[in-house]
């Protein structure tokens, strides 16, 4: 028995270092077997977007080889998780499996597994590895469910203790011999058509450019994070949101160094303090989903469930996914999404509030597209985002907030560099007619070099009347559905 491997099970903990189940199954001295299922036959596992494919491309490959440089091996495999893991469990005699939980649908995959292990006399661990805090863990005054950011941050502040690090395993000793699949024939990039080919100037998947990522910012932009991070023409987020999604470094490795950076006087305790509570958004996020299971299908304030979306126009659509909307801002954030697989943060609100209340279109298709672009699209955080911003969420903007593209942009970006460098054919106009360009006189259009209907489109939407119309569809569903 004392030969008999234990197995660790990847999943969206792609890293090494501080990953407390793979600790945990290095630590019991038995010979490892590493394993990573690609499944996307559950239906409580969401098949991942384009751009996720393309991330777990080159995310997987890196983590092969930091596993090899130890001596380990990764096994690859495709298909239902269920089957594949008692499989292994059989043929390799495994005492046990280890895994980092998960908190959305897919930990009804983890409940059956775990029963079927315990049934087959074999042992299942699990541990958290991807939130700052659990969800079971956080409880209002009254025992209830927070439902509101600003009390959830100061209950977690208030209960949060931070483990010391899980060591990295020095060495990963290989178990028995298993064939494992070629990830080439996964075939992760995207396809008809492939727009990843400028994700790799951006971004390098994987754990080591993810504490890289976490040290620059801590040494630089976070000193103006508070102000700046609402700037999409600056560089002052982290952009580490697809390396947490993944796992290649954790909540609580983003905590300890943040804090380091406070003691240390590194950066402000004002700025530490936000840039924390934005991780601790996508915590209330996990926490909203593993509550409600459906936060991804249905409004999570079930009276909107009534509203009376509109189908949108064929053009419409397209229109908004190819950044044609003749609103510079939307269709800067757009351009930016599609050529690197990430929109900054505000500017994603811009473009969602755009498309639930100026275009009337269910939130939940705005929610599909971000899920096959964005490379750090996440089941919790894209569909909390976008229920936030539609009004139909828990701490949401109010439904009766409705964002105006143009104010929006001249409010946050005011020199129109964003614009400029996203909508180039815009780039020559000047700051007070770039966000509203429909408005220019004719000789500074010319001057520019645009023609309306032409070089850049017109708006497709006029935005009072979408706005009024937005507002009369929520206010008549909300009153159905009262009475």
């Amino acid at each position: 028995m004392s030969d008999n491997p234990v197995l660790y099970w990847f999943r969206d903990d792609l890293r090494l270092a501080d990953n407390p189940a793979l600790a945990a199954a290095h630590a019991t001295g038995r010979p490892l077997v590493l394993l990573y299922i690609l499944d996307e036959s559950s239906r409580e596992s969401r098949a991942l977007g384009g751009a996720s494919r393309w991330w777990l491309d080159k995310s997987l490959r890196s983590l092969c080889e930091r596993i090899a440089a130890k001596g380990g091996k990764l096994v690859l495999r495709k298909g239902p998780a269920e089957t594949i893991i008692a499989d292994l469990v059989a043929k390799t005699g495994a005492t046990a499996v280890y895994w980092n939980r998960r908190y959305g649908p897919a930990r009804k995959i983890d409940e059956r597994i775990k029963a079927a292990l315990k049934k087959d006399g074999a042992e299942a661990h699990s541990f958290n590895g991807s939130l700052l805090v659990e969800p079971f863990a956080l409880k209002t005054g009254s025992g209830g469910d927070f439902k509101v950011f600003t009390p959830f941050w100061k209950a977690l502040q208030a209960s949060i203790t931070i483990p010391d690090a899980a060591p990295e395993p020095r060495t990963l000793a290989a178990g028995p011999k298993l064939p494992s699949d070629d990830i080439d024939t996964w075939d992760l990039h995207p396809s008809n058509p492939d727009w990843s080919t400028g994700f790799g100037e951006m971004w390098i998947p994987g754990e080591l450019d993810a504490r890289r990522r976490l040290r620059e910012f801590l040494a630089g932009a976070i000193r103006n994070y508070t102000d700046g991070r609402n700037m999409p023409a600056e560089d002052s987020t982290s952009r580490l949101s697809p390396y947490l999604h993944f796992g290649e470094i954790s909540p609580h490795q983003v905590w300890r160094a943040a804090r380091h950076a406070e003691e240390s006087g590194e950066a402000s305790a004002r700025e530490i303090q936000k840039f924390l509570s934005e991780i601790a958004w996508r915590d209330f996020s996990h926490y909203l989903l593993y509550h409600d299971p459906e936060m991804g299908r249905l409004s999570w304030r079930r009276q909107f469930e009534a509203v009376e979306w509109r189908k949108g126009t064929k053009a419409e659509l397209e229109a908004w996914k190819r950044g044609q909307t003749g609103y510079p801002i939307v269709d800067a954030g757009m351009r930016q999404l599609w050529a690197t697989g990430w929109m900054h943060n505000r500017v994603r609100m811009i473009v969602a509030s755009f498309f639930a209340k100026d275009l009337l279109v269910h939130w939940r298709k705005g929610e599909e597209w971000f899920w096959d672009t964005l490379v750090d699209a996440d089941e919790a955080n894209n569909a909390n985002g976008w229920q936030w911003t539609a009004g139909t969420g828990a701490d949401a903007a109010p439904y009766f907030r409705v964002f105006n593209p143009i104010l929006q942009g001249e409010k946050f970006d005011p020199e129109g560099a964003y614009v400029g460098q996203w909508v180039p054919e815009l780039a020559k106009l000047p700051p007070k007619w770039i966000h509203r360009p429909w408005e220019a006189p004719a000789a500074v259009l010319s001057v520019a070099g645009v023609t309306l209907g032409d070089t850049y489109p017109q708006p497709i939407v006029d935005h009072d009347f979408a706005r009024k119309r937005a507002l009369e569809t929520y206010k008549g569903s909300s009153q159905e559905t009262a009475a």
